[in-house]
């Protein structure tokens, strides 16, 4: 039964109401496969916070949260099946983790009216809104990435890239190639030379490419990677002896399970980030006394503060605060699907909110609307260091190129809409 409440007086009332269902989130989780060593941390953050929003607060808005993991391996066709599966359980919201199965969900979260999230990968011209209703990839897409990392040589070389050779290294498949076409418009306009090295899945196999670095000797190297290939491509930098701090991953490329096998060779490495590093945050506190001390963690509790958990704890935090926005402009305790991508729409996170949320300065403000999905395309610097194996902000989070960007943009949603007879929904 649907319950209305007036929404100034929201959680004091849906706390001695009557019992309601669950807010049901499903976890497309891949704690086996290829890409295990990534996803576990991930879906341990991811379901920590859900829990300790039960443990702390009895749920959100006075309603429990029930997490539905199942297991995609990191394949696609699994990542459909989990979908169809689990959508009828009353699913708010999807976020798969992988960009094919974002790909193959795309049509069907729309015609199921169930939003999809996918923070920081996925296809990147579903930030238009306008074409993609049941999208977002809010705060930073893959474009944003690859903005970001240029933007920050830039800083580096005093804003001038011209005559530099940047190679990119790329897992060779949807993922890896979605930053490629930024890149080529990048390099026209700031005059460097860009050269493309695929790597077949799942990644093993590099010593060609890195032949060709040494060969080519480009000034920097970019990195989109993912699981081993990213183990291998910094050992490989490593034998070649190419400089650490010029050689910059993606944000899936920027994990301890990256750098630590390489030991003292990968000091100084640096990865592109959405969100902060480490466990210095309030939040963190109450992580160990309400769900790890307490028994209730996903996982073994040895992840908690490793970048990739903090990331799959961080796309719990804005689906819970998207809830509470549903909640807020619906009224309802007990969302519809159709409510939370209402919420999601509508978020806004601010740092004001993130302090109250205990993360300060831990992820980029943003905001998002009808057009938007994407949020504001602010993006940071990490860079490890060896000794102390820790990840440190070496840049805040500052803001990409949108003419660019945003003309990619606008080209890849309108194809995309007249492909599929999409018309204006926002105007």
């Amino acid at each position: 039964m649907k319950i209305k409440l007036a929404t100034a007086a929201l959680g004091a009332l849906m706390a001695a109401g009557p019992a309601l269902a669950d807010l049901v989130i499903p976890d497309l989780s891949y704690r086996t496969g290829p890409y295990a060593a990534g996803g576990i941390p991930f879906s341990d953050g991811y379901n920590d916070y859900f829990t300790l929003l039960n443990e702390r607060d009895g749920g959100i808005g006075g309603v429990p949260v029930r997490v539905i993991e199942c297991e995609t391996g990191y394949n696609t066709e699994k990542g459909v099946e989990c979908y169809e599966s689990t959508k009828g359980e009353g699913a708010l919201v999807y976020q798969p983790l992988s960009t094919g199965i974002t790909y193959q969900l795309i049509p069907k979260v729309t015609a199921d009216d169930i939003p999809l999230h996918t923070m920081g990968y996925g296809r990147t011209s579903a930030k238009n809104g306008d074409v993609f209703s049941h999208t977002f990839n809010y705060p930073a897409n893959y474009w944003d990435g690859a903005s970001g990392a240029i933007n920050y040589l830039l800083e580096e070389n005093g804003g001038d890239l011209s005559g530099k050779k940047i190679a990119l290294v790329y897992h060779n498949s949807a993922y890896g190639k979605e930053p490629i076409r930024t890149l080529e418009e990048l390099s026209k306009k700031h005059g460097f030379e860009l050269v493309a090295l695929p790597v077949d899945h799942p990644g093993q196999e590099q010593k060609s490419q890195w032949l060709q670095i040494r060969r080519d000797r480009p000034d920097y190297v970019l990195m989109w990677g993912w699981g081993v290939m990213n183990q291998v491509a910094v050992q490989e930098a490593a034998n070649i002896r190419f400089p650490m701090e010029n050689f910059i991953g993606v944000w899936w490329s920027g994990s301890e399970n990256d750098v630590l096998p390489a030991g003292e060779a990968a000091n100084g490495y640096k990865a592109l980030t959405f969100h902060n590093v480490g466990t210095n945050f309030p939040v963190f506190e109450d992580l160990q006394k309400h769900v790890v001390d307490a028994g209730k963690a996903a996982g073994a509790g040895d992840q908690v503060g490793t970048v990739l958990y903090n990331r799959g704890m961080y796309a719990a935090v804005l689906a819970a605060e998207a809830i509470k926005k549903a909640q807020e402009i619906s009224g309802n305790a007990d969302i519809t699907a159709t409510e939370m991508r209402a919420g999601m729409e509508a978020l806004e996170m601010t740092e004001e909110k993130m302090t109250e949320l205990g993360l300060p300065n831990f992820g980029p403000t943003f905001s998002v609307s009808c057009e938007n999905h994407g949020g504001d395309a602010l993006v940071g610097v990490t860079q490890w260091d060896a000794a102390n194996k820790t990840w440190t902000m070496i840049s805040d989070f500052k803001p990409t190129d949108g003419e660019v960007i945003g003309a990619l943009i606008d080209e890849d949603s309108a194809a995309y809409a007249s492909e599929n007879n999409i018309g204006s929904r926002c105007n």
